[in-house]
């Protein structure tokens, strides 16, 4: 009886320890979020592809951005709001620690009034929502971001 017992203990600390695991990778799960490239954009921004001269697109805040060709769909992309971080550069030191915006998406980046400092990446940001996420030196940033 002792060698069933102490089986039964074994398997009860296994099951414990296998519910522990779990518990932990879930409450630790991955970013849900996608990694692309962003650049930054300087007035004029209007007129727009999604709102065209009107200023009543613009947020308050001046956090928005242009979406590139990956995220663009054909136009359905206007409005959508994202959470958006920097997560590396080129530059040194060039991304601002723990700090997430949220942009609205107001125009196409091939088709923006103003060149971006970089072509083909995800999204181009206002001067501003670049300025509070990354060194504003910075010509292009890695991101993280999510709709």
């Amino acid at each position: 009886m002792d060698a069933f017992s102490n089986m039964s203990s074994i398997k009860q600390i296994i099951q414990r320890i296998s519910l522990f695991i779990f518990l932990l990778v879930e409450h630790f799960h991955r970013s849900h979020a996608d990694v692309g490239t962003a650049a930054k954009y300087s007035p004029p921004y209007t007129p727009t592809a999604c709102y065209g001269s009107d200023p009543s697109q613009f947020p308050s805040s001046n956090l928005f951005a242009a979406a590139g060709d990956g995220i663009w769909d054909n136009g359905a992309s206007c409005g959508r709001q994202y959470l958006v971080r920097c997560i590396s550069a080129t530059t040194p030191y060039a991304c601002v620690p723990d700090q997430t915006i949220q942009i609205r998406i107001v125009d196409y980046a091939p088709a923006a009034a103003s060149t971006p400092s970089a072509t083909g990446t995800t999204m181009v940001l206002s001067e501003t929502a670049l300025g509070v996420i990354a060194n504003s030196s910075a010509n292009s940033i890695n991101i993280e971001f999510q709709q």
